[in-house]
């Protein structure tokens, strides 16, 4: 066994402890490693959807003024690499080994998640970067990543409901969790989001010593990299941030059109259609995008394939309430070693009459079928884990084992 394959194996073996909310462990794993939170300046960004893309945004943006970058994700989609980049590039194999070993002899009682993040933090150090930009795993006032110190600059995408078990049944309960990345003296950018929404954000802010700004009067940048009307709020957000990081205007139009995310409406040739939506908020801006006038769309029902799969603790009911209506052919397919329960197909076809696949494998099978009779646009959605999966399979590319945290 390699000894990559030594240090994801035991990260893997944590995975029971899940995505674990509160600070403690993580506090006491960076002291033992000489606190490489603190080694470097950040971008800190949460939100229910959008963050990620915020977040390649704003790295691309860092590259484009010379910057050397920092970028942490999750999760990933195909290489557990993904979820730390240097300068734009997935981690080093040797370098991530070698960071792991690091990171998990900082704290045996360290969850998944929060080994992980340390190995990030301990990468940015290492590498010396001017910029580390870091994407919030779930919620923001207990998550691992909050352990940083106030950013240079941070933001909130978009609130809706996801993880309610974890972070309140309301989206005034999700906010108030969310906010808690607010640090005195910094001033949180803001998505388009409800009145009430806005007021709970506002009150953890100030509480904090906080302030907040939105973004709705920014100019839109003249192109996004990244397809989707959504992407011009994300866009708004990632433009306000650039310039608190110090790039120009230049650099921050060069940054946003250059930006690339894959799984995020990425079209692989002509047939397929690739979006990590895995929730209702994320289904709707799929939805637009499938009906909107762009030069392949919209299309009828009969020339849209759905493969879909998705994760118990998901709406997908409200997903699939949302989606299954504009296609006529759909395909319901298991998810691979999902970390959490998957719905089972059988249900799903239930709610909307569908074929049920036993396999990622057959669902990409039968749904080339239907493409290539119809001459129609397959769209793969759901879960991250499934986008993730379909992804390595079109693409001929490694696969790490797919982890939902």
């Amino acid at each position: 066994m390699s000894d990559l394959a030594a240090g994801l194996s035991d990260l893997y073996a944590r995975i029971p402890l899940g995505m674990r909310f509160g600070l403690e462990p993580m506090r006491q794993a960076c002291a033992r490693t000489r606190h490489p939170e603190n080694a470097f300046p950040a971008v800190h960004v949460a939100g229910t959807n959008g963050k990620g893309s915020v977040c390649a945004m704003v790295e691309s943006i860092a590259r484009a003024q010379g910057l050397r970058t920092g970028l942490y994700t999750s999760p990933h989609l195909c290489r557990f690499a993904e979820r730390i980049r240097l300068d734009g590039e997935p981690i080093d194999e040797n370098a991530l080994a070698s960071l792991l070993h690091e990171a998990l002899g900082a704290g045996g009682d360290l969850s998944f998640f929060e080994a992980a993040t340390l190995a990030a933090f301990l990468a940015f150090r290492a590498a010396n970067v001017d910029i580390g930009i870091i994407e919030v795993g779930i919620g923001g006032r207990l998550d691992a990543t909050n352990l940083i110190p106030t950013p240079r600059a941070a933001a909130i995408t978009r609130i809706a409901l996801d993880h309610t078990d974890r972070l309140g049944p309301t989206l005034v309960d999700i906010a108030r969790e969310k906010a808690g990345i607010a640090k005195r003296g910094l001033d949180l950018v803001l998505g388009p989001m409800s009145s009430e929404v806005r007021t709970a954000i506002d009150e953890v802010a100030r509480a904090n010593g906080a302030t907040t700004s939105d973004a709705l009067g920014i100019k839109v940048p003249r192109r996004i990299g990244l397809a989707g009307e959504h992407q011009k709020e994300n866009a708004r957000i990632a433009a306000v941030l650039g310039a608190r990081i110090g790039a120009t205007p230049a650099s921050i139009e060069e940054g946003i059109a250059g930006v690339r995310w894959p799984g995020r409406l990425e079209q692989i040739d002509l047939n397929w259609l690739l979006d990590a939506a895995h929730n209702p908020d994320g289904a709707e801006a799929l939805a637009r995008y499938l009906q909107s006038t762009t030069t392949h769309l919209p299309l009828p029902p009969e020339r849209i394939v759905l493969v879909f799969g998705a994760l118990g603790d998901k709406d997908w009911r409200a997903m699939l309430a949302i989606l299954a209506p504009l296609s006529s052919k759909r395909i319901y397919v298991p998810l691979p070693g999902a970390a959490r329960t998957a719905v089972d197909p059988h249900e799903m076809s239930h709610l909307f009459a569908g074929v049920v696949a036993g396999s990622v494998d057959e669902a990409l099978s039968l749904a080339s079928r239907e493409a290539k009779r119809e001459k129609a646009l397959v769209v793969v959605t759901g879960s991250m884990v499934l986008v993730g999966e379909a992804r390595a399979k079109l693409l001929g590319l490694p696969r790490d084992p797919p982890v939902a945290l």
